[in-house]
């Protein structure tokens, strides 16, 4: 049976041209420097974002720890939202591979508060018993679909350069959150130290995202890349299909975010559903099924039936994730099994 999934947008298939290009792509021991089209790759991945280099990893998590491992120190002080992507969906990586402590502030629409940013740097001088802050994390678009905007990336890179501190940017969703903002992705990477973005989030690539930053960054970080055990070969193979994901892929995912308003506007006229359609803002619509008549566990049961997938509820909330491989007319008959459903 051909599912249509909507659990994520990480389930994308290659499309055909990428299967084609992976399939006839040049091919080197990336971990000599001689795979071309991984170099090929990182050039146009730093150039799109405006840094001076890149580096090709194995996936979101890995790079997101990659460029905690780089930045800091062990025993610093990290600080990010309490319910960003790297403290509710990395399994505890950085205490393991940092060695780092993570210091949390609550967010509000994915945005902490700046003047809680400031009062919670701290530095080992102050005080015997403080570690230093070193590093200050933001997302964007946010874990929850939410697309913090520019001025508050710049207004937190500005109190970091106050303080000597960098800044890091889980981006895995970097081209959606620049889509929907309609701005160029540099207007964003430009208030990072690095950033980490996806190529198989939406964009269809199977394996892989890039980190960025300036060049005494990365070379510092494509050493750690083989301590991690990220040091990939002939690993062009992969790279093709990240090329094309960044340069034909990123143009169309105003298409998704377009599905998911569909989506959501449609879910919203089905008794006992509460669906948040303020903050659909790029392909991710979130919703409760509180007041329904079925429950979440039995509508994910009942979908299956009909080559429909969908994850089960997390903390009361259910997530449906458009991407390529759900079309307009995709959604319509989502909605009408569900319909059926109760």
């Amino acid at each position: 049976m051909k599912f249509m999934d909507l659990r994520s947008d990480t389930v994308t298939n290659p499309t055909e041209e990428m299967r084609k290009a992976m399939f006839s792509a040049e091919v080197g021991d990336d971990v000599y420097g001689d795979d071309p089209t991984v170099k090929e790759l990182e050039a146009y991945a730093a150039k799109l974002v405006g840094k001076e280099a890149a580096l090709f990893v194995p996936s979101g998590t890995f790079g997101n720890q990659l460029c905690l491992f780089t930045h800091c120190n062990r025993g610093d002080e990290v600080i990010l939202g309490d319910d960003c992507h790297i403290i509710m969906h990395e399994v505890g990586a950085a205490s393991v591979i940092a060695g780092v402590q993570l210091r949390t502030i609550n967010t509000h629409k994915g945005m902490m508060n700046t003047e809680e940013i400031q009062r919670k740097i701290r530095t080992a001088e102050e005080d015997i018993h403080y570690p230093g802050t070193s590093l200050i994390c933001i997302e964007n678009a946010y874990s929850n679909g939410i697309v913090p905007p520019v001025t508050y990336m710049e207004e937190v890179f500005s109190i970091a350069k106050k303080n000597n501190l960098r800044v890091h940017l889980d981006g895995a969703r970097l081209f959606n959150a620049a889509t929907y903002l309609k701005v160029d992705p540099k207007e964003l990477t430009k208030y990072c130290d690095s950033v980490m973005f996806c190529l198989s989030k939406g964009l269809c690539a199977p394996v892989g995202s890039i980190v960025a930053g300036d060049k005494d960054f990365i070379d510092r970080a494509k050493k750690k890349r083989k301590l991690m055990g990220g040091g990939l070969r002939q690993s062009g193979i992969l790279a093709a299909a990240g090329l094309l994901a960044l340069k034909d892929m990123t143009k169309r995912l105003s298409d998704d975010h377009k599905n998911a308003l569909i989506l959501a506007d449609e879910l919203s006229k089905i008794p006992g559903f509460k669906v948040f359609k303020d903050d659909v803002q790029i392909n991710m619509v979130f919703f409760s099924m509180e007041d329904s008549s079925v429950s979440g566990e039995k509508l994910k049961d009942e979908l299956l039936k009909k080559g429909i997938k969908i994850n089960p509820p997390e903390n009361g909330l259910m997530r449906f994730v458009t991407h390529y491989w759900i079309k307009e007319e995709d959604v319509y008959y989502i909605v009408k099994c569900i319909r059926e459903l109760l």
